[in-house]
């Protein structure tokens, strides 16, 4: 097993609800360490650049909207295949449909507001961890 690091954010819905220690401690009782976090108001042009992928889809402008709306935080998360682990330990993107125990089963409130966000392979996950952190600012 190979010893990764993956990018994730706690989202607005549950930074307002004070909702990062509770989902920080999901993540430390999975095997995920984190070394490097900080919160921070992510920007309309930060948003809309993470989110690119989606510029076309009809939900972009809102999902811009919302990730600016409150702050969040932003994480280096790192573990054994923590890509895959950061993803199982999310849960399904449907609150409703995720398994018991994974953040968006816990603390999700819809498929919108669904509290976290996490890279999809580790390709993403260099880039995206790029985007928030320079290498001096990961601990480990």
């Amino acid at each position: 097993m190979a010893i990764e690091r993956t990018f994730s954010i706690i989202k607005p819905d549950a930074t307002k609800r004070n909702l990062t220690g509770a989902i920080n401690k999901v993540f430390e009782d999975n095997g995920l360490r984190i070394v490097a976090q900080r919160r921070i108001k992510m920007s309309e042009a930060q948003a809309q650049k993470f989110y690119e992928v989606h510029a076309e889809r009809p939900f972009y402008g809102e999902l811009v909207e919302f990730m600016t709306s409150e702050p969040v935080v932003v994480q280096v998360l790192e573990g054994e295949n923590a890509v895959a682990k950061h993803r199982e330990v999310m849960g399904a993107t449907n609150p409703a449909e995720a398994a018991d125990g994974t953040v968006r089963k816990l603390y999700a409130l819809s498929i919108g507001e669904n509290s976290v966000h996490g890279s999809d392979s580790l390709e993403n996950a260099k880039i995206e961890i790029a985007q928030f952190f320079s290498d001096d600012q990961i601990v480990g």
